[in-house]
Formats: C-alpha cells, structure tokens, sequence
C-alpha cells in the first residue's frame, strides 16, 4: 500500500511553477475572530473550516477589478463539482458588511461572501500590505482587463456606489488558503499583488477535487 501523502503547507511560487519554501500558517491564532456575512451577523472564522475541507479565498477590495474578474471565474465553478469532492468555497472581503450584496450581484457568485472589516485575519496570517512585483511575475490567467481600462472600471463603481468609499485598504494584498476539517492547513498561497492570484484550476486539484473548470474559453468540464 502506498505511503500517505502529508498535507500540502507550502507557498506556491508560480514565476517557477514549484513548490517553494514552507509558510508556517497556525489557524489556531484565528480560530475566534469574527467574520460578518451579508446582514452583518458576524461568524466565529473557524465556521468555515471546523467541519469541512474549505477553499477560503482573502480579496483586496470590492473595488478591484482584478479581485472582481478573479471572482468572476470563481463563480463559473459549479456547486455539484464540490459538493461531490466535500469541499466548499467562502470568500472574504475587508469592507464593511453592506457592500457584500452589491459585489456578489455584480459576480454573480454563487459562493459565500463574508467581510473582515478590522483585517484581524489578514493581519494575523501574514497578508501583505503592499506590493511587490518582479521581472519574472505572471500575470493573473484570471484577469481579462489591462490596467488602465480595469482601473477606470474600479473608479467608475466607486463613484457610482451608494456609499462612495475605497472598501477597505487599498494596499492591502489577498491570498487562498485551503483547510480543515478542524485547524489542518493543506495550503496556503499568499498573494505578493493584486495580479497574484492563484489559478483557480490549481486550487481545485490541491483541494482534492477530481475535476476542474476550463476557463480558456471552452465551456466545459475537463478531467484530471
């Protein structure tokens, strides 16, 4: 029988496309902090994991046109593909709670939406706060817009919002992390820019999901 393979903790470089060194995530320092869903209850943030293997998925800003194309694709993922795998898929915002329902209307996700306003969690798990960007960075597979054009799409929901703010820091960097059941960490991606996310495909896989989403234009599940 073939030895069990340990968990995957480490980040993901994708300039290289291998693993590389190890980030030491504990969820245990946010097991307690709150999270708020769309009515601004707010959730104990070990909800997401404590019984279930989750893809938690840590976004700049509503505002961000590359977090929004980014969940636009997340959205293309359908339920029954994860259902079937016993995996589910949160994202998490750090604006206040009000700005949930307008986001997930605009993306059409699917997925549960929650807010960390105080950036308690992206603080204590390492989250950037700036950018970083290199020679060698890839550009987003996620991200259709170029920069000019995706920033004119930010400025123009800002100002068109009915409460006119920035939704949350704008330096302020995301990431992905997979987990559970209970406090395991099976991955964790964090992201060096706003164009750094990681390929959803590739977090399917790592979750342990048998198949992904072809998001190069082709409507169709394909196999791993």
């Amino acid at each position: 029988m073939a030895e069990a393979q340990a968990p995957i903790t480490r980040q993901i470089f994708k300039d290289s496309r291998e693993f590389g060194a190890r980030v030491d995530v504990s969820l245990q320092d946010v097991d307690d902090c709150f999270i708020y869903d769309r009515h601004g209850t707010s959730v104990a943030f070990k909800k997401l994991y404590e019984n279930r293997k989750s893809i938690i998925i840590f976004l700049r800003s509503f505002l961000c046109y590359t977090c929004k194309e980014y969940v636009d694709d997340l959205s293309k993922i359908p339920r029954d593909v994860l259902e079937e795998a016993g995996v589910t898929l949160v994202l998490i915002g750090q604006s206040a709670y009000h700005h949930i329902e307008p986001f997930s209307s605009l993306t059409g996700c699917p997925y549960e939406i929650f807010v960390d306003p105080e950036r308690c969690i992206y603080r204590k798990l390492g989250m950037k706060t700036e950018e970083e960007f290199t020679m060698s960075a890839h550009t987003s597979p996620h991200v259709k817009s170029g920069i000019f054009l995706g920033q004119m799409k930010s400025i123009w929901r800002a100002m068109t919002s009915p409460a006119f703010d920035f939704q949350g820091d704008l330096h302020q960097q995301g990431g992905a992390i997979i987990a559970g059941p209970g406090s395991k960490v099976h991955f964790c991606h964090i992201s060096m820019n706003r164009l750094d996310h990681m390929p959803i495909d590739w977090l399917l896989q790592l979750a342990g999901v048998h198949e992904t989403v072809d998001f190069s234009g082709r409507p169709k599940i394909i196999h791993v």
